[in-house]
């Protein structure tokens, strides 16, 4: 028998779960926003529980609502809210020098992603000095893991028993890029593992092709990874062999700095523990 106490905090985190469920299914549709419909389809909410959810998310300023489409879309608060995070480090700063220096040897456009749950979400992108761009993920986009070289770099460096577990929840977002299915995706990383890196040619975008490699921290998951995006013809064999080495040695330098980071952060909270039983 499950006692009252427990059947609330039950009940209250069922809600906070569909709450971020609600929020990254908003997100994931990018600038155009979500019908209602839309949404209880996605989460697999009935649609007035969707709605009195998005009621209340609407009155803390959560989600905002186009009056003329009526779409939901994220709202100022959360915007807010991601300025006041203190992550352990800011890592589109620490980044940022080694994406501008592959796009200037490369000419190529650089992506940096990060982990969000079952999706991979653009944190930067440098754009190289070649006059033909592919610009296929703007800053703040998020995409299903396994969807592009960069969210596929990341399932690189993930244990087979994740892996699975996400494209299982990813198995039904895969159609829209350009019909990808789970079976492609899966080949995709066993071929990373083979080659070394991860080489999207399944042309998510039409004409355009990426390499990428993970970002990975031996203390934990993988923390980011960088791509490089370049149309089809500046991506044959020998050139993509040229830029793997470009990106690996920023790939190596970055590894070393999250590292010495890690390290210092153990440091001084053993210095703080110490501190306070002396």
């Amino acid at each position: 028998m499950i006692r009252g106490d427990d059947k609330r905090g039950h009940r209250g985190t069922q809600s906070v779960h569909r709450v971020a469920l609600l929020l990254r299914t908003i997100a994931s549709a990018e600038n155009k926003g979500c019908r209602l419909i839309d949404l209880a389809t996605q989460t697999k909410l009935q649609r007035p529980t969707v709605h009195r959810l998005l009621k209340g998310l609407m009155n803390e300023g959560l989600v905002d609502q186009e009056s003329s489409t009526r779409r939901y879309r994220l709202g100022q608060l959360l915007f807010e809210l991601g300025l006041a995070a203190a992550p352990q480090f800011n890592l589109r700063q620490l980044c940022e020098p080694a994406l501008l220096r592959i796009a200037e040897h490369t000419g190529d456009t650089v992506f940096l992603s990060t982990r969000s749950g079952y999706d991979a979400v653009c944190l930067d992108r440098k754009e190289g000095s070649f006059p033909i761009k592919t610009l296929t993920v703007d800053v703040g986009n998020r995409r299903p893991l396994g969807v592009g070289a960069g969210g596929g770099a990341l399932l690189m460096a993930l244990r087979k028993e994740e892996v699975d577990e996400i494209l299982a929840a990813n198995a039904k977002h895969f159609s829209r890029y350009a019909n990808l299915t789970v079976k492609d995706v899966r080949m995709m990383v066993k071929r990373a593992h083979e080659i070394g890196y991860m080489f999207n040619d399944r042309q998510v975008t039409p004409g355009a092709m990426s390499i990428g490699l993970p970002i990975t921290d031996p203390c934990g998951p993988p923390v980011a990874a960088i791509s490089i995006g370049a149309i089809t013809d500046r991506m044959d064999a020998q050139r993509r062999q040229a830029l793997v080495v470009v990106l690996r040695r920023e790939v190596k330098e970055l590894e070393r700095q999250i590292q010495m980071h890690s390290r210092h952060r153990r440091n001084g909270s053993k210095a703080d523990g110490d501190h306070r039983r002396s």
